[in-house]
């Protein structure tokens, strides 16, 4: 087995900002939730591409949370953040949230848990070159709920769920 390098969660942070148009919103005047997942997904693949140095393909999506609701115009931002790398997988959480333009504040209205596959050009799983240097105690949270998160779908799985 070899030493894999390290990479820092700020390595890999992604963040992504859209203005909310016409195309985006639903039939009830909100944020389309299947066009949020479509951001959400490219948004979790960048940052895990950025933590590998290479392709990488979504697996699952373990957990998506919609708090809220977002309106034409408003300013969504969303940030993906890596939490956990395995041999192959990488796990990334990303948060999105709705931006006040004139205060900067911005509030959670989505939180969503995604498993991303290294892949070779053929499309085959391949192990991540990197491991995942943990800085802080909230990278340290995050990385040991996304071991109960595995150990959750290990269960979901054997239970066949």
């Amino acid at each position: 087995m070899y030493e894999k390098g390290m990479k820092t969660v700020s390595d890999s942070q992604v963040e992504t900002i859209h203005q909310l148009r016409y195309i985006d919103i639903n039939g009830q005047g909100r944020l389309f939730g299947g066009r949020l997942l479509e951001w959400i997904d490219e948004t979790a693949a960048l940052a895990a591409e950025r933590h590998a140095g290479m392709n990488v393909t979504t697996a699952s999506i373990s957990h998506l949370d919609f708090k809220e609701g977002a309106y034409l115009n408003d300013t969504i931002v969303l940030v993906a953040k890596v939490t956990y790398v395995g041999r192959t997988s990488i796990e990334v959480r990303c948060d999105t949230y709705l931006e006040n333009l004139e205060t900067g504040m911005r509030h959670s209205i989505n939180r969503a848990f995604l498993t991303e596959v290294c892949v070779d050009k053929e499309g085959h799983p391949t192990p991540v070159p990197y491991g995942l240097k943990i800085e802080s105690v909230a990278e340290q949270a995050r990385y040991e709920g996304a071991l109960n998160r595995i150990r959750m779908r290990k269960l979901a799985d054997k239970e066949g769920f």
